[in-house]
Order: C-alpha cells, then structure tokens, then sequence
C-alpha cells in the first residue's frame, strides 16, 4: 500500500482557476509546504510568486504553457516557456496544437513541442504534453504520443481539466501501453477522490494533478 508521504510526492497540488489570488496561491505553497508536494502549479503570472513562496524547499514550481487551448503560436509558446523558467518554473505543462493533430499536422504538431522542449533542456526543466483526450480519438491519442515522444518531451499528461472531461483511466492504460517506461504519464483533470488517484497510478499514472491534492492525503488511510 502507498504511503501519504509517496503519494504526496508524485501530486502537482494545482491552482490555475483564471480567478485565482495571490492570497490563494500562497496558501497552496503553504498547503505543499505541509503536505509534502511534489510540484506547485501554477498559471505564468503566479509563477514568481510560487518561486518566492516555495525557496528553500525541494517543491518545484510548474507553469502552464499555452494553456487551455494550446492554439498559440509556435513561437508565442516558446516565449511563454522561457518567461516562465526565468520566473522558477522547473516544469512546464504544455497543451498540444489539438486542432493541428486533428488536421493531421503532424509536423507541425512536433516542432511545437519541440520549441518549447528545446528552451526547457537548456534549463533542465521538465516538459509535459497535454494532448486534452477527451477531444480525440483512440487512433489520435496513439499519434500524440508517439509524436510527443519523437520530440522528447518527459511526460504525457491526459487533460487540462478544462475539457468536457477529464482523466479517464483507459486512457492512462492507453497511454502506458503507447510509451512504455519511456516517458512519464500525469492524469490530471477531475481527480478529487483517494480512490481515483490509486486507480489512476495502478493504470499507469506517474504524477497526479489535481486541485484536490489535501483531500485525497487526508483520505488515505
């Protein structure tokens, strides 16, 4: 049986509501600082504030990226992806071109993830690929993968939580037969209750993002 403490550490304890206050994310910091988070994550604008919170402990700071809708530019993406880390982002969670995927772009849907993967390795930061499965197909979801795989981003990450659905746990499985132990796996979106994070890390899940992040610690008998 997991630990609190091993699920804790595999947790983005999240706050990235657009109404979100400074006085909020402080007390998610606050929330990680006790609980024993692995990452804080955050929207780009409170990036520096979660950095200035969290200095002196190992909880790293993860920013979105092109988030929710992941039809930024290219290049607005990358931009966003260097402020972010100037900022103490040591992780970034970025959505996919969706539209591009469903237009069969594949190329460009690569050189996407691989701006914004380029600007992280110079960091050592971490990037995770959003491919938001609730709008695509089984077929579509393998292609993501494969694609963000190819342009060697760390983590598939299964949904923004903005979507008309979030982390489902054939999709995880979907996702762990597509990557292997390649990549790491974030089943976000959704995921409020003990019971649904154990169901998601036995599906494969690597990290859990969720808001819910105390309620599922306090949960766990």
């Amino acid at each position: 049986m997991i630990t609190k403490q091993d699920l804790a550490k595999i947790i983005d304890h999240t706050l990235v509501k657009p109404y979100a206050t400074k006085n909020e994310v402080i007390q998610v910091c606050e929330e990680a600082k006790k609980y024993g988070f692995g990452a804080v994550c955050v929207n780009p604008f409170y990036v520096k504030l979660a950095a200035n919170t969290l200095k002196g402990t190992d909880i790293k700071v993860c920013s979105t990226v092109g988030f929710p809708f992941g039809s930024n530019s290219l290049e607005t993406k990358a931009l966003e992806a260097k402020k972010a880390i100037e900022d103490g982002a040591k992780e970034l969670d970025m959505v996919m071109n969706i539209g591009a995927l469903k237009s069969k772009d594949y190329e460009f849907v690569k050189q996407d993830i691989e701006a914004v993967v380029g600007i992280a390795r110079k960091f050592n930061v971490i990037v995770k690929v959003i491919i938001e499965c609730c709008y695509l197909t089984n077929e579509e979801k393998i292609r993501a993968c494969l694609i963000a795989k190819e342009a060697k981003a760390d983590y598939i990450k299964s949904s923004t939580g903005f979507g008309p659905s979030g982390a489902k746990v054939n999709d995880i499985k979907l996702i762990k037969r597509v990557v292997g132990e390649s990549m790491g796996i974030k089943a976000a979106g959704g995921i409020r209750t003990v019971s649904q994070a154990l169901k998601m890390i036995k599906a494969g899940a690597t990290r859990i993002g969720t808001s819910a992040g105390v309620q599922i610690i306090e949960g766990l008998k």
